[in-house]
């Protein structure tokens, strides 16, 4: 049985948050049989359904992990989150908007059909395939190295080492990606790409396929929760509006064609991926009760058993237990 929160207090310790967590992810370990893992990418069909990871990182230097914390996986389509950022801090925020707006679709992610249906002037959002090659393909360089540089960069900074290319799982979507194959010509045909196709889906397919932990992700996810700035070394990484813009599409795109549920019934920022990760934000929130981290934190979940949406099953109701027990929500 779930347990539910005390009566928090400033007393209230990490040892006790532990305990209710480590209780959290026991419990919903058990929905991993509800879901398979993404199939479409050979070597993702290898990982193991029933893992299951989370990190809480809060603003004020409170971590709190449970799970299995030390798996590596790939971003996967939370890359997109980071290359919206750096085109943004590269091209400029008006140059990135211009060309792609930000508006949910209603679709699937690797969705086609709603390309020509709705005569696109520009990709509905940067989640969505479409508009994420097309805005992988504004990044700077004539190579898939140079335009991944800044991504890397990027990550440096956030997390204090530079993550590996798993180049396995690199040339195992590269292979297998018909479909984003067709999403790439169908954009190279009206105009969209900034940059050679062939050296576009490469870039793509690489910034997919980064290794990181769920560590990793709630890093990135308290970076933001700072509106960019890093609690550790007060470094300013990402520019405020850009941090924002970002938490934004997180909150209406980020979970596919889920975000409304999920806006709706967790109610935080979050950007998942096939691979089963899921990077969410809770901003700093004023509420009478001393709930933990009401100054704000980053949350990452590892689960790779994937609901019918593409999202990981057990990540996301694990997410929503806390955000409920914890009053996480915006809203």
């Amino acid at each position: 049985m779930v347990q539910g929160t005390a009566n928090w207090n400033t007393e209230q310790t990490a040892e006790w948050l532990q305990e209710y967590v480590d209780d959290w992810v026991k419990f919903y370990r058990k929905h991993t049989n509800e879901g398979n893992v993404a199939s479409y990418i050979p070597l993702l069909k290898e990982v193991d359904p029933d893992l299951l990871g989370i990190t809480i990182m809060g603003r004020n230097g409170m971590k709190i992990s449970s799970g299995d914390i030390g798996q590596q996986f790939t971003l996967q389509s939370i890359s997109k989150l980071l290359t919206f950022i750096v085109a943004c801090m590269t091209r400029g925020i008006s140059y990135v908007l211009n060309r792609v707006d930000v508006e949910p679709t209603g679709e699937a992610f690797n969705s086609i059909m709603h390309l020509e249906l709705n005569e696109l002037k520009k990709p509905f959002n940067p989640f969505v395939n479409a508009g994420a090659i097309t805005v992988t393909s504004m990044l700077e360089g004539k190579t898939s190295d140079l335009k991944l540089e800044p991504i890397f960069e990027l990550l440096e900074k956030m997390l204090g080492y530079r993550p590996s290319l798993n180049v396995d799982v690199y040339e195992s979507e590269r292979d297998s990606s018909m479909r984003n194959r067709a999403i790439g010509y169908y954009l190279l045909e009206i105009g969209f790409l900034e940059s050679d196709l062939n050296i576009t889906l490469e870039t793509y397919f690489k910034q997919c396929s980064i290794d990181v932990t769920v560590d990793d992700l709630a890093k990135i996810g308290v970076i933001l929760a700072s509106d960019g700035v890093d609690p550790d070394t007060r470094e300013e990484i990402i520019p405020r509006q850009v941090a924002r813009i970002a938490k934004a599409l997180m909150l209406t795109c980020g979970m596919y064609d889920a975000s409304g549920k999920f806006a709706t019934y967790v109610g935080v920022p979050a950007k998942s991926g096939v691979s089963g990760g899921i990077v969410a934000v809770a901003p700093p929130r004023v509420r009478e009760e001393n709930l933990p981290f009401l100054d704000g934190c980053g949350i990452g979940v590892f689960g790779p058993a994937l609901d019918e949406k593409g999202n990981s099953i057990a990540g996301i109701r694990l997410l929503r237990h806390i955000a409920s027990q914890w009053d996480l929500s915006i809203f």
